[in-house]
């Protein structure tokens, strides 16, 4: 399908639009020092004029001199909170026996999805394709993609194929442009959902020329990375390693504390907890996220298999970058980087598979 070009009241129109269709729009705003990801009741709540830092275990927010509201790399969130939903309450028990919990919450539109994270929601659908809360949540989910074109210090989405132009599985795909002629995005078509809803905005087929400069844009923010991932097969590196005293080196700065598996946008795990009142009147079970850094997670009768903190580490990383292929297809890692920067010591997992494959200590 043709490309188009909407200005920037054309993509506050699309936001009123989705939600008079009855969507609820998910996009990206500020909040608590860090651009977020929350329901919008309007365009005017994207994140005008703000950028952000990152490095390995910092992240911080800086003003702009334009209004880009896509000119910011990913934040400590990602669009899985939304389709696998960090607790979610599956019985409830008042007295009269369980009982399943409804969970209906709606259609979502996802505004302002970047390519790594288009892949991710991907990902967790070829791993939970099978369960029933992600599917309903999933259905009839409508996509507005955005082209990263100012990757983060921490972004390597470039090395792992899935940016920084978005794949597919969008709807809509925008890339935003602010030059003399004004700040505008050029608009893709994914789907007829998409099609249908471009044809309801006011907008202009896009020029040969404003195609090749969005284009060459998207194709340049390429090159500006801040790491990526060593060249060769991963999958053969983290196997090869599994007993390389690299591990004992990454543990000595490793907390366990589980964050880089809370913000990453595939990490999957779950557990089920069965809590009740103080009265005993009520009782409920609920899923809720687990990490493969809680002591407690490979627990069988009679202890926790993977005690220490560098078998713990090396679970995550080798079956993020190894054994994920041999159970789904494919790597689990999209090249976000969110596990970098939200790593209270920095750890860098590019670095750390850089050094295994160089056989460092």
């Amino acid at each position: 399908m043709s490309s188009a070009v909407l200005d920037r009241a054309g993509l506050d129109q699309l936001v009123e639009l989705l939600i008079a269709d009855g969507y609820r729009v998910i996009g990206p705003t500020v909040r608590d020092g860090a651009i977020v990801l929350a329901e919008l009741d309007s365009g005017a709540q994207l994140p005008a004029g703000w950028g952000v830092d990152v490095a390995p275990g910092r992240y911080r927010l800086r003003r702009r001199s334009d209004a880009a509201v896509f000119a910011h790399s990913a934040g400590p969130q990602s669009w899985k909170q939304f389709l696998h939903p960090p607790r979610r309450r599956l019985f409830t028990d008042d007295g009269a026996g369980f009982e399943p919990v409804e969970d209906d919450p709606g259609r979502y539109a996802f505004l302002g999805v970047r390519g790594c994270d288009l892949a991710a929601i991907a990902t967790l659908g070829t791993v939970l394709q099978g369960t029933d809360g992600f599917a309903r949540r999933r259905d009839g989910l409508f996509v507005v993609a955005a082209s990263c074109l100012e990757p983060g210090g921490v972004c390597f989405c470039a090395s792992m194929g899935t940016g920084p132009a978005p794949g597919p599985g969008y709807d809509l795909s925008l890339t935003e442009r602010i030059d003399d002629d004004g700040h505008r995005f050029l608009v893709d078509v994914g789907s007829e959902a998409g099609a249908a809803l471009l044809d309801r905005l006011a907008h202009h087929p896009a020029t040969t020329a404003e195609q090749d400069e969005a284009r060459g844009a998207v194709a340049a923010a390429a090159g500006r990375m801040g790491r990526q991932m060593p060249v060769g097969d991963l999958r053969a590196l983290l196997r090869d390693n599994r007993e390389s005293p690299h591990w004992d080196a990454v543990a000595e700065r490793c907390l366990t504390c589980g964050n880089c598996t809370m913000v990453c946008p595939t990490c999957f795990c779950t557990t089920v907890e069965d809590v009740t009142d103080l009265t005993g009147e009520h009782a409920e079970r609920a899923e809720r996220w687990a990490s493969c850094f809680e002591l407690a997670f490979s627990y069988l009768h009679g202890g926790s298999v993977r005690v220490s903190g560098a078998s713990r580490y090396r679970q995550w990383m080798t079956h993020k970058l190894s054994t994920w292929h041999d159970q789904f297809g494919g790597s689990g890692c999209v090249g976000c980087g969110r596990c970098i920067a939200w790593c209270p010591v920095g750890i860098d997992i590019t670095a750390e598979a850089a050094a295994l494959a160089a056989g460092h200590d």
